[in-house]
């Protein structure tokens, strides 16, 4: 991009979001993204004693933590983004903070497996209020080419979210059980909820492109917003990249803790904290994805998929290794690449839902990208692996588990296919992209 678009671009901006205010607001987002995945990973780290104290199977819990979860998640998100694209982004992060994080200490007190079950879905049923509108506020407020970027620091929420889930899940379900952990976790967001509402402006729509509308008014019909994404080639293929990728991601994530546990008699405290420190190289992805995209994407926009699709691909032989070695801490070890490479997707995919359609698109863009992929990975990724574990368990035993974390990588070998499908098409579907302003 030359001198003069970039003046222009930096000329566009908020005048309310100055240097220090904006990356306050990206801050304040990126914490509330923390909250979001402390409350939702918790559960992985506790399943196994809810497992043991509730009688429950391996797809029970699949279920409960990922197609449960994701139905209520994916479905409600849709109407929240209409809502975000039409009024005050703020409040609408605000009020699902609250939701959620109220749902979550609910957890602590369910006594049976639809009880839990129920509290989870209340606890998705907040969480689809926070990504779409907070997507659509990052891109008011950042220039189109530190978009990836900024949304790949939002992002690092999921693998901090991650991190202290694991972490403080094992810690309290250690020193007390594991509904202490869900009351601990949830309650300090509805505080953080009202920082959100006192201290978060919201910004005009449209200003980092220097194409401002109303912040309130209408906006396109769901259809047309379906029609626009579903016309660029490039979002087609790119969210089946990006879904089973999240496949893999979410099913593997979410038995890492008793794979641990499990095959290598790691305890909950153990194994809390040894995935807090591989969170890091999580964080390292996530940001250099979106980092990295930026910078390589200023030559060829294409790099924006060809980067998350091959980072994908080079992770499968590490993640192989992993889940067959007999060596527990090597393992810790070699899987922090995996983490490291699986994290890449995040701020291109993210980005490129955003800049190819309509800047009143923009929440439910998001939402319909995050429809797809946490349908089809959340939904989907724990369940499958936990129906596997279940049907190989009366050969296997306790190593079932393993081999079902080993079958899901050829997901991943899918997943590069069709990023790399959808860079084919991204030029001319981003030059197309202000024909839905």
């Amino acid at each position: 991009m030359s001198a003069d678009a970039e003046a222009s671009e930096d000329a566009g901006l908020d005048s309310d979001f100055g240097p220090i205010y904006r990356w306050y607001a990206l801050g304040l987002l990126f914490v509330v993204y923390i909250f979001n995945f402390i409350d939702r990973q918790i559960l992985a780290i506790l399943q196994e004693s809810i497992k043991g104290e509730l009688g429950l199977s391996d797809t029970q819990l699949g279920l409960m933590g990922g197609l449960a979860f994701a139905v209520f998640y994916t479905f409600l998100g849709i109407p929240i983004a209409r809502l975000a694209d039409r009024g005050t982004r703020r409040n609408i992060v605000a009020v699902s903070l609250t939701i959620w994080s109220v749902m979550t200490a609910v957890c602590g007190l369910a006594v049976t497996f639809w009880q839990l079950l129920a509290s989870r879905i209340g606890v998705a049923v907040g969480e689809a209020g926070g990504s779409p509108p907070a997507h659509s506020m990052i891109s008011d407020i950042f220039p189109a080419r530190q978009r990836a970027t900024a949304l790949g620091i939002y992002a690092l929420g999921i693998p901090v979210g991650t991190m202290f889930g694991n972490l403080l899940g094992g810690w309290i379900e250690e020193a007390f059980d594991w509904r202490t952990a869900f009351m601990v976790v949830g309650l300090p967001g509805v505080a953080l909820a009202l920082v959100v509402r006192l201290t978060l402006k919201e910004p005009r729509r449209g200003a980092s492109e220097a194409r401002q509308i109303e912040t309130q008014g209408d906006a396109p019909p769901i259809l047309d917003v379906f029609a626009a994404l579903w016309q660029r080639r490039s979002f087609r293929w790119m969210s089946l990249g990006g879904a089973l990728h999240a496949f893999v991601g979410y099913g593997v994530g979410y038995f890492i803790p008793p794979f641990f546990i499990r095959s290598h008699d790691f305890t909950r405290g153990e194994i809390g904290e040894a995935l807090f420190w591989l969170g890091i190289p999580g964080m390292l992805g996530t940001f250099l994805g979106g980092w990295l995209g930026d910078r390589l994407a200023s030559r060829d926009v294409r790099w924006y998929l060809w980067l998350p699709g091959l980072a994908t691909l080079a992770s499968v032989p590490f993640a192989f290794w992993v889940y067959t070695n007999d060596d527990p801490w090597a393992a810790l070890w070699v899987y922090a690449i995996p983490v490291f490479l699986g994290s890449y997707y995040l701020g291109p995919t993210f980005s490129m839902t955003q800049s190819l359609v309509g800047i009143r698109m923009r929440a439910l863009a998001s939402s319909i990208l995050l429809f797809i992929l946490n349908l089809i990975g959340l939904g989907l990724g724990p369940l499958f692996v936990g129906a596997v574990s279940d049907f190989l368990a009366p050969e296997y035993g306790s190593e079932s588990l393993r081999i079902a974390l080993v079958t899901v990588l050829a997901f991943n070998v899918a997943s590069t296919g069709f990023y790399l499908l959808g860079a084919r098409s991204l030029r001319a579907d981003l030059a197309r992209s202000h024909e839905l302003d």
